[in-house]
């Protein structure tokens, strides 16, 4: 169905709006000196460490204007190059410590842009402009890469392939992030399979986001292994091709909503330190950092963190 022309007319003309609003068009963007492609490299490098190759498909940029970008950055001393740990010649991107504090001046910057923008807004409208432009830039995505498949849905429990998948989007992504290897792909894939065998357990659930057969994320709520007041929330993952499409926000809203309906006084995880977005995505649900340590059992040493949420209301 065709929609209406006032319509398609009205949606360009608030896109426009939004464009100039958000500096797209020129000047100070986001409260640096850098322009907008600048600026979302950064973000994105922040989120996991990266190859100039992945970066280009997110920034939907040329190779050859990334690698000009990216020469800028490294310049600048925002961005550092460092061989991969399994293949030398894969570069991998990660912020410097003058990168990590503009990236945190981006961040502080857009929250207060925001903030400013929903102070404006009657009571309920915050809720219809989230799930708006979701909605919407999900869908914008998907034309522009042509897929017009089916939608990606976060569904509760088990499926055939589960463990397999689950372990392979951990193994992968860490691997590039972290160094991790065989031990910590055997430690997922043990623990997911232990996990698995006691979802028959009404405190336990599992959910992956799926895109017809395809997994492409995952988050569980594990609910014995760290006592009976206290849910462990597991396993979160989402794969590179739904980054920014909100479905990470979507698994934990479902593990969230679980823990406080079965009554858990407090909701905790274990992640790593240089894992900076997810932190993001965990402190705006509500979690705290609680504890620090460096730890060994992946293989590889890291600084292990601890977040606790308390049950809401």
């Amino acid at each position: 169905m065709t929609p209406p022309e006032d319509l398609v007319q009205n949606l360009r003309l608030a896109s426009r709006q939004l464009v100039r609003e958000l500096g797209f068009m020129g000047g100070s963007f986001a409260g640096t000196d850098l322009p907008p492609s600048a600026v979302h490299a950064l973000i994105e490098i922040d989120a996991g460490r990266l190859t100039a190759r992945e970066l280009a498909p997110l920034l939907k940029l040329e190779k050859s204007s990334v690698s000009r970008m990216l020469r800028k950055l490294v310049a600048s001393g925002d961005v550092a190059q460092e061989s991969g740990h399994t293949d030398a010649r894969m570069k991998l991107l990660t912020l410097t410590k003058a990168g990590r504090r503009r990236v945190s001046d981006i961040h502080a910057f857009a929250r207060d842009q925001i903030l400013a923008a929903l102070e404006q807004l009657e009571p309920g409208q915050d809720r219809l402009v989230l799930d708006g432009l979701s909605i919407y830039s999900a869908a914008l995505s998907g034309r522009r890469k042509g897929q017009h498949g089916p939608a990606v849905e976060v569904m509760l429990g088990y499926c055939t392939g589960l463990i397999a998948r689950i372990t392979q989007m951990h193994a992968h992504y860490y691997a590039q992030a972290s160094g991790f290897g065989r031990r910590f792909e055997a430690v997922v894939a043990g623990g997911l399979a232990e996990f698995c065998n006691r979802i028959d357990n009404p405190r336990n659930a599992i959910w992956s986001a799926r895109q017809g057969e395809q997994i492409l994320g995952s988050i569980a709520i594990d609910g014995e292994d760290m006592g009976e007041d206290i849910a462990h929330l597991r396993w979160f993952i989402v794969d590179n091709a739904l980054r920014g499409t909100g479905t990470g926000r979507k698994l934990l809203s479902a593990a969230l909503a679980f823990a406080d309906a079965q009554g858990f006084g407090q909701t905790q995880l274990w992640t790593f330190s240089s894992l900076t977005s997810a932190r993001h995505l965990y402190e705006a649900s509500g979690f705290v950092l609680a504890e620090e340590r460096r730890g060994s059992q992946w293989g590889r040493e890291v600084m292990e963190q601890r977040f606790v949420r308390p049950r809401q209301a």
